[in-house]
Order: structure tokens, then C-alpha cells, then sequence
């Protein structure tokens, strides 16, 4: 093993550890990395210890000894609404670099990798790619739904609705004070517990482990069964690099098609692959999810809370649906095949647990998971649009984007900033047949922050909702509902064509044609030679913006990152 070997040559190893109070056998021992994301920052994060110790002891058990290193995340829904934002994005890489120092500095067998939320949860993805020695990942869950199923993304609507009048504060207030009774991920299927489940469906968890109730005694079972894994995979010397294959990246997408994953997993999982050796971007998101069913009626798309997910059998129950277009050979951290972990998961006791569970709701599980048989939708949940705004891509949930918006030709209002954007937006400047443009908050302009409350405050404007849309080359939180089209590229920072709008000019979306274009100029419809000429007269007199971030990790990150359709990561 490695550790072992590495002791030959680094004769202080034993005895800084001996000063830590491992004993002569411990030294002995398969080495297990613990990393989590754990500290008092959000609710996904601050009840990790638990899990921590849990992992830790399994590992014991099987006569491995662990080690316990931290890297706590931030909370997107705690940097809302400040440049706290800005710094989300570059959290992932960053988090991503911290482990690979803990893990190459000193030496380890095989690492349990323990996150719940948006960039935790990439970031330990990342690392084992990059790390490439024996991984296992347990997730953290999902918080519990408060008062009549109220959950947090519901909030950014009733601030907007506040603002409006619609809403006392006091209404407000009672919101926000019960939108988070527990600890785990926020309850709706946003980045935090689309990612948890991509983590399953890669191969890199115990099946049927991601996205339980934080609560939940098995959850601390599965953590201890990590441990325990972790020191097996380490006598297997099973590398990440040699169980996750493209293969496995297909299987994690169609899984995200059938859920009606975040929009922000085109960062995450191009990024991840990129780690793992694999090239893939957006397009190939694009590809699966044509044809593919949308069976998973959870908000913010749905009806109910992520907590009803592991109710209704969990990302197994997912994959059985769809089992037809999954790859059932790809290996995964059980030492079988994905196939046999689906075939295990039907004789140990698993659905019945979860089906327990299901019967205190009053739900079945159809109502939850739909049958392939009888989807939500049938042409996926994600599509890359094209054209002279968006020549590098753009995309779109469109699960979440009202029919009426599926094909229009819209007048463009630009803003340079998204607090100008929901200024105009809040004081009703915006009007129907509007395509808000908040430009300059790509990976380069600001570090990509979300437009959440912009995409709140027109998904719960009633005029608004299904008459405009929201553009940008920033990015959408998972929570958000509504028309909105982001990551669009290349960004205004680079000189991108959404640099270069200009209010009035028409804009055309057609999501079934997979189209972005400007079509007119100063609303008169125009021919494509027409609008290139414009758009090249505009680009000679294109002035870059001085960079907003000249020192510090956003000055890092703006200057190093790639493109959002290749996952916005520091190259």
C-alpha cells in the first residue's frame, strides 16, 4: 500500500504520527483519508461531524485507521443578495486544490468523502478524480420541509412578493424563520441534491445512499458501511479512474434527465470528467436528454419535498424506470456491477424501508417517481441553444420555462449588473414581451454568480412569469423557476456578442429548434448579414470593462477560468 511504501522513504511519518497518539499497530495500518466539509457555515454541513465518526469507526472495525481533515464550504443561500455570490464558483476549485493538498502531502490508501451542498458535493468529485486513489463518497441528505411543505426556495418568491406588497412582513418573517427545520441540503431538487445524486449514479456511493433524510438514523448506518468499504477498496486498490468511465458519465446524465436535475450540473459534471481524464461539455447534455422521460415530480419543477425522493425508493427506484438506457456493467464501489447492486437492492430490504416511510405521507409511489410509461415530459429537462447571441452555447432548463416562452422573439432591456436587473424588474420598468439581459456576471466578469432573486421576483410576478425572459452569461440557481437562459458564451467579459446588445434590439428563442439569435436592431426585424454588420460595427467600438477583482481568489479564478459550456473550472 501506498502508505506503507511512502514510510520507507519519509522516516518522520511515524513518529509525528506516534505524536498524535497512534499506537506502534496503528502505523501499521491501511491509511483512510476522511475528508468532509464540516463546520458551523450552513445547515448542509454543520451536522457532518456525526457521519465523520461514524465513517471513522467503521473504518476501525475493519482494522484500518483514519484521519480526519476539513474543508467547509459556503452556502449559496447564505451569499445571496451580496458579492458573497462571486466567490461560490470559485469556492468548488478551490475546496478541490485544499484536498488534493491534504491527500498528496501526506500519504493515504483509500478517502471517505463526506458533503452535502452545491460545491461540496462537486468539489469531493473532483478530488477523487484527481486524487485517483480508492474512494468512497456519503452524502449528508436533505433537510426536513417545514410548516405545510414550506421550503426554502420558496423564499426569494415571497421576498419578491413582500417588496410588491403582496405580502406582510410579518408574513415574511414567519417564512423565513420555519423554511429550514433541519439540518441536511435545502428540500427541493437544486444543485445540492441533484449533485448528491450524481454522486450515486456515477458508481461512487452505496446504493441507494444519496439524498436520505438528514435525520435519519440509516443515513449514520451508511456512513459507518463507508468506512468499512473504504479500507476494502484499499486492499482491492480499486482507483476512481478505473470504475468511472464515460459510460458512467451517461448513466449520471440520463439519471439527471429523469429528475429534472439543476441547470448547474452542466458546471459540475464536465468539470468532474475533466478529473477523471474524460472530455465531455454541455452538448453532450444536450444529446442525452432528447427523448429522454422526465419522471420525478419534485420541486422546484414539481409538486413535493427532496425529502419524498428516498420515500418513493431513491435514485434506485430512478434507475429502474429507466433501466432500458442505463449501462448495468459499469463497476461501482461495491465491487459489482451496477446491475447487480439494482438486483441486490430488490432482496435485502431496501424498498420496503423507503416504502415505510412513503405510507406516513398518504402518497404512492407513483406520485413521486412516474412510471417511464407515463413521464412528465419526454424530451428531457436541459437544451443547448445556438446561434449569434450564444455562439459558444447557451442553456436552458426547459422543464421550468412556461410554454409560452418555448419560442418568442422578445425586446432586449441589457443591464451591466443583476442588481440593476431586478431594480428595473421589481419596479415594474420591465414589461411583457421584455428579454432582461444581465451581462458581465460570467466565470471572467464576476466569478458567475446566480440570478436567483431576479428569476424569483419574475417567476412570481404573475404579468411577467410567462410573457418575458431573463438572459444571461451568469448562472441560475437550482431553485429557480421560470424563463431563464444562462452560461450563455462566449461571456460579455470576453467580448461575447451579449456584450454588444443594445436595448430594443429583438431577440429570438426557439427551444425546440435549439435557437438564440438577435434577429433585429432597434425593433425592425433584420436579415442575418444585416445583424452581423451591426454586430461587428459595435465589436470596433467594444470597450473590455476594467476587471473587477484585481487581487485575492476571484482575481485567480477570473483570469485562469474556461468557458461555463466546459464547466467554468481553473485551468
Amino acid at each position: 500500500m501506498r502508505s506503507q511504501e511512502l514510510r520507507k522513504i519519509a522516516p518522520e511519518l511515524d513518529p509525528l504520527r506516534r505524536g498524535m497518539g497512534w499506537s506502534v499497530n496503528d502505523l501499521e495500518k491501511p491509511q483512510i483519508i476522511i475528508e468532509s466539509t464540516f463546520g458551523d457555515s450552513h445547515p448542509g454541513s454543520a451536522h457532518l461531524l456525526k457521519f465523520v465518526n461514524s465513517a471513522a469507526n467503521g473504518v476501525w472495525e475493519q482494522g484500518g485507521k483514519a484521519s480526519r481533515f476539513f474543508a467547509t464550504d459556503i452556502c449559496d443561500g447564505m451569499a445571496q443578495g451580496h458579492d458573497g455570490i462571486n466567490y461560490s464558483l470559485a469556492s468548488r476549485d478551490t475546496i478541490t486544490s485544499l484536498i488534493e493538498i491534504h491527500a498528496n502531502a501526506t500519504p493515504f490508501d483509500a478517502g471517505v468523502f463526506i458533503s452535502s451542498c452545491d460545491k461540496g458535493v462537486p468539489s469531493h468529485l473532483m478530488a477523487i478524480g484527481r486524487l485517483n486513489i480508492p474512494s468512497i463518497v456519503i452524502t449528508g441528505g436533505v433537510m426536513e420541509a417545514g410548516p405545510n411543505l414550506l421550503t426554502l426556495e420558496q423564499i426569494g418568491m415571497y421576498s419578491a412578493m413582500c417588496q410588491r406588497g403582496e405580502i406582510t412582513e410579518e408574513e415574511l418573517t414567519y417564512y423565513k424563520h420555519n423554511a429550514c427545520p433541519s439540518c441536511g441540503a435545502c428540500s427541493f431538487m437544486g444543485t445540492a441534491s441533484t449533485m448528491q445524486i450524481m454522486a450515486e449514479a456515477l458508481g461512487l456511493m452505496l446504493p441507494g445512499s444519496a439524498l436520505m433524510p438528514a435525520t435519519c438514523e440509516d443515513l449514520n448506518d451508511f456512513a459507518k458501511k463507508a468506512g468499512e468499504q473504504a479500507v476494502a477498496l484499499a486492499k482491492m486498490n480499486l482507483l476512481p479512474r478505473d470504475m468511472v468511465t464515460m459510460k458512467s458519465f451517461e448513466n449520471a446524465i440520463m439519471v439527471h434527465a429523469a429528475i429534472s436535475g439543476s441547470s448547474n450540473s452542466l458546471l459540475h459534471i464536465p468539470t468532474i470528467a475533466h478529473e477523471f481524464g474524460i472530455e465531455l461539455d454541455a452538448e453532450y447534455f444536450d444529446r442525452l436528454h432528447r427523448g429522454a422521460h422526465y419522471l420525478l415530480d419534485i420541486r422546484p419543477a414539481g409538486k413535493w419535498p427532496a425529502e419524498y425522493f428516498y420515500y418513493a425508493g431513491g435514485v434506485p427506484a430512478i434507475m429502474e424506470e429507466i433501466k432500458d438506457k442505463l449501462h448495468l456493467d459499469v463497476m461501482t464501489v461495491t465491487g459489482k456491477t451496477l446491475g447487480e447492486n439494482l438486483e441486490d437492492l430488490k432482496k435485502n430490504g431496501y424498498y420496503e424501508k423507503c416504502y415505510a416511510h412513503l405510507a406516513k405521507t398518504g402518497l404512492k409511489r407513483e406520485d413521486i417517481i412516474r412510471p417511464y410509461d407515463n413521464p412528465i415530459g419526454k424530451d428531457g429537462t436541459i437544451a443547448i441553444l445556438k446561434g449569434n447571441l450564444a455562439p459558444g452555447g447557451a442553456v436552458v432548463k426547459h422543464s421550468a420555462v412556461p410554454k409560452e416562452m418555448h419560442k418568442a422573439v422578445l425586446k432586449a432591456k441589457p443591464f451591466d449588473s443583476e442588481e440593476e436587473a431586478i431594480d428595473a424588474v421589481i419596479k415594474k420598468v420591465i414589461r411583457p414581451g421584455d428579454a432582461v439581459i444581465i451581462r458581465y456576471e460570467g466565470p471572467k466578469g464576476s466569478g458567475m454568480p446566480e440570478m436567483f432573486y431576479t428569476t424569483e421576483a419574475i417567476a412570481s410576478d404573475e404579468e411577467l412569469s410567462a410573457s418575458i425572459a431573463l438572459l444571461t452569461d451568469g448562472r441560475f440557481s437550482g431553485a429557480s423557476r421560470g424563463p431563464a437562459i444562462g452560461h450563455i458564451s462566449p461571456e460579455a467579459a470576453e467580448g461575447g456578442p451579449i456584450a454588444l446588445v443594445e436595448e430594443n434590439d429583438l431577440i429570438e428563442i426557439n427551444i425546440e429548434e435549439r435557437v438564440l439569435e438577435i434577429v433585429g436592431i432597434n425593433g425592425e426585424r433584420c436579415s442575418a448579414e444585416e445583424v452581423a454588420k451591426v454586430l461587428e460595427e459595435r465589436k470596433a467600438k467594444w470597450v473590455p470593462k476594467e476587471e473587477k477583482y484585481k487581487s485575492g481568489i476571484l482575481s485567480i479564478f477570473s483570469r485562469n477560468a474556461v468557458s461555463p459550456m466546459l464547466g467554468g473550472y481553473m485551468k
